[in-house]
């Protein structure tokens, strides 16, 4: 048990060095520049390698921890003989396709890798030497440096090296304590490898019985990348391609520029969340609207947009936030049923205000511009928290709940604001180094968690070391948890590009002779459905290629499309039956989900509307881009 506590002790510690360099190298790198004229050489190539090590680091605790992204719930509804199948084939098959996406990526290192000398194949068995021989392991070639200094294959390394020991964790973290049961776990090795020799392609219509086991799978508890990792590993297996395409997709997203934003300004959120700093917006916001009715609901609004907005996912806002703001809702005056439902569709009202990181996503998948995201996104956002706003109002109005305070009292609103000045500064240091043109979008990310961190360590002293080291796991599990959905996703997006799927779904699209309207309405629905089936990560890398096509097709402009796109899918968060923030508010203030489904239906017909006022308007993302253009 000692050598598992210290194995753990590692991992964490590992994890947490990676996501602190990650700050302080674009840091350093930007004052270097800007005061003494000199950088790191090849900071930039080894920031972007930082990512794909703490993701993949982070999908191992996560792995280890059981926080992998999953469809919740559904275990807690089966008979007890049934749930114990699904706890094994699930672990079973997670570790199955780790150790599949294990194989793959040593064919990528391979063909990365300096030759080895040819005698070394008369060691080796022939499968072994078959398996490898076409990836250049035996031919003299040029090896790419990162920053001048470091080989790639070493950087790509920790692909396999992490799909490996998250195999090992499937198996080694079982809840069964029993030998034989992590046993059968373990089998998936054996049978990994007897397929993979058996079979170099796969038998007709083991795809479509696959792909049919893993949707069953993703039902019984399966995490979401091991639904999205073995349909992409059975598609490339069923047209004989070679399944280093997946980690090949993986680590080119992962290091792409602009990917380094994603785990930095997760980590900025995660530190306001672990702090006091909520208690302190809470004061703030109460001072400015407590004067009117509701005025603590539409404080908690403003709040959870605010939060929303950094972390880029609404689960840490409602799990972070919930069980704080609940019980000041409550003391105001709220109903219970109206308080959980404004906590669960505030959850995810934040998403389309600078520095969202799904902005930023659907920015580098789609090819547009990351400024004019935001700038599209600045008036639907308010679109969304204007009407909730006015049923915070209305609501208090109805049950006639006290007001915070009779009358705003300027001195108790400037007192609050002083107090809480340097958290304040946050989105200011954030948006003036974007907007402002002072440094790349990756160097704010990085300047705002540097700020945020000495705020909260050293200023408010809200933060002590061991609080600092466990958020940073905390952090570094959610950022696996999201980076590798992501990673695998980009796996089966480009195996359906290969097969030309978003050139015939738009050939199909221009059969139907549909109008513009027609498209935007079924583009919808469909969305809706994509939004309570898929978290908003794999939704962006699955979805948007095969759309983007299809909607130049009508017309529609990347970056509308983009806003119609997030919108949507905020609305699928609230959608029954499976909306996320269903769940995850559900499991925060244990209430069943259908309750915490009928508490959230006025929110939900709020956002409808605003879903329709953007899809069919288009001047409120593109007549405003047009004008902070100009």
């Amino acid at each position: 048990m000692k050598i598992f506590r210290f194995t753990n002790w590692i991992g964490n510690g590992i994890a947490s060095i990676l996501l602190l360099l990650m700050a302080f190298i674009p840091c350093v790198e930007f004052i270097g520049r800007h005061f003494f004229g000199i950088g790191i050489s090849g900071a930039t190539e080894y920031l972007q390698h930082l990512t794909l090590w703490v993701g993949l680091f982070g999908a191992v605790l996560a792995a280890r921890d059981n926080k992998h992204l999953k469809i919740v719930g559904v275990l807690e509804w089966l008979p007890k003989p049934l749930k114990i199948f699904a706890d094994y084939w699930s672990y079973f098959l997670a570790a199955m396709v780790c150790w599949s996406l294990c194989g793959a990526s040593i064919q990528l290192v391979v063909a990365q890798a300096p030759a080895l000398p040819g005698k070394l194949g008369q060691f080796l068995p022939s499968f072994i030497v078959n398996w490898l021989e076409p990836f250049g392991l035996f031919e003299a070639k040029e090896v790419i440096k990162i920053g001048g200094m470091v080989p790639q294959w070493v950087a790509e390394s920790i692909m396999p090296f992490g799909f490996g020991l998250m195999s090992l964790c499937f198996i080694i973290c079982f809840p069964k304590k029993s030998i034989w049961s992590k046993s059968v776990i373990a089998l998936s090795l054996p049978l990994v490898i007897i397929l993979s020799i058996i079979y170099p392609v796969a038998p007709s219509g083991f795809v479509l019985i696959g792909i049919g086991s893993l949707i069953v799978s993703a039902i019984l508890g399966v995490p979401i990348f091991v639904f999205l990792g073995g349909a992409a590993l059975l598609l490339f297996w069923s047209d004989g391609v070679t399944t280093s395409a997946i980690p090949t997709e993986m680590y080119r997203i992962v290091v792409s520029p602009v990917f380094p934003t994603i785990p930095l300004f997760t980590l900025a959120g995660f530190i306001l969340s672990e702090s006091k700093s909520s208690e302190r917006f809470v004061k703030v916001f109460q001072s400015l609207f407590g004067w009117l009715p509701g005025g603590t609901a539409v404080a908690v609004t403003l709040l959870c947009a605010f939060f929303t907005t950094f972390t880029g996912a609404s689960g840490i806002t409602i799990l972070a936030l919930g069980g704080l703001l609940l019980p000041v809702l409550l003391s105001s005056g709220s109903s219970e049923r109206f308080s959980v439902g404004l906590l669960t569709a505030t959850g995810s009202i934040g998403l389309l205000f600078p520095p969202s990181l799904v902005v930023i996503l659907y920015a580098v998948i789609a090819k547009v511009s990351i400024i004019d995201m935001f700038k599209a996104g600045l008036l639907p956002g308010f679109l969304l928290i204007l009407p909730i706003c006015i049923m915070c109002v209305w609501q208090a109005r109805r049950n006639n709940t006290a007001r915070v305070v009779t009358k705003f009292q300027a001195k108790e609103a400037l007192k609050a604001i002083w107090l809480t000045k340097w958290e304040l500064l946050i989105p200011v240091v954030a948006l003036t180094a974007i907007f402002g043109g002072f440094c790349t979008i990756v160097e704010a990310a990085a300047l705002t968690v540097v700020y945020t961190l000495i705020i909260e360590t050293c200023v408010y002293r809200d933060l002590s070391i061991q609080n600092l080291f466990l958020l940073l796991v905390k952090c570094s599990i959610l950022v696996g948890g999201v980076l590798i959905v992501i990673g695998v996703a980009m796996g089966l997006t480009s195996y359906l590009v290969d097969a030309q799927i978003p050139s015939q779904a738009a050939e199909w699209a221009m059969r139907q002779s549909w109008a513009r309207w027609e498209f935007l309405l079924v583009l919808n629905l469909g969305l809706l459905v994509v939004g309570f089936l898929m978290d908003i990560f794999s939704a962006l890398i699955i979805v948007v290629p095969l759309i983007l096509p299809i909607a130049a097709v009508f017309g529609v402009d990347p970056v509308h499309l983009g806003i119609i796109f997030l919108v949507n899918l905020e609305l699928g968060y609230l959608h029954p039956p499976v909306g996320m923030n269903l769940f995850l508010a559900a499991f925060r203030f244990n209430k069943s989900l259908m309750r915490v489904a009928l508490y959230v239906l006025p929110f939900l017909f709020v956002f409808l509307l605003v879903v329709l006022l953007v899809t069919y308007v288009p001047w409120f993302s593109l007549g405003v881009l047009e004008l902070l253009r100009s």
